[in-house]
């Protein structure tokens, strides 16, 4: 099971961290990735690493922004955005794929998913 954490409203130009928490097997098993949706819109990719951090994988539309980082001994993965947009806005989820090594951008790749975070930011 996936948990997310720390969506809320803030301003454009802002930080927000969200959390992914990780229950049953450990996170270490797993790729990790962030997805977002906004309303109307189609899911979409953020950003992915592979399960010791070796490797990752970040939109351009997020990239030198948002950062993914994960702690295998908490069974928690992160996401710091930083220099928040108003297009930013959207519901984060994080995914956990089986192929540890895969960092793909495609929602379909993912195995597990939890149920998201609303991340609102004002202009």
């Amino acid at each position: 099971q996936l948990v997310e954490s720390g969506g809320e409203l803030v301003q454009a130009g802002h930080s927000l961290t969200l959390s992914c928490k990780a229950s049953g097997r450990p996170l270490s098993y797993y790729a990790i990735g962030w997805f977002r949706q906004a309303p109307g819109k189609e899911r979409e990719f953020v950003t992915a690493m592979t399960w010791n951090g070796g490797s990752t994988s970040t939109a351009d539309s997020v990239k030198g922004r948002f950062t993914i980082s994960r702690e295998n001994a908490l069974n928690t993965v992160y996401l710091q955005m930083n220099s928040l947009k108003p297009e930013d806005a959207a519901v984060y989820f994080c995914a956990a794929n089986l192929k540890w090594y895969d960092i793909s951008t495609s929602s379909t790749s993912y195995d597990y998913w939890g149920r998201g975070t609303q991340v609102t930011v004002s202009s």
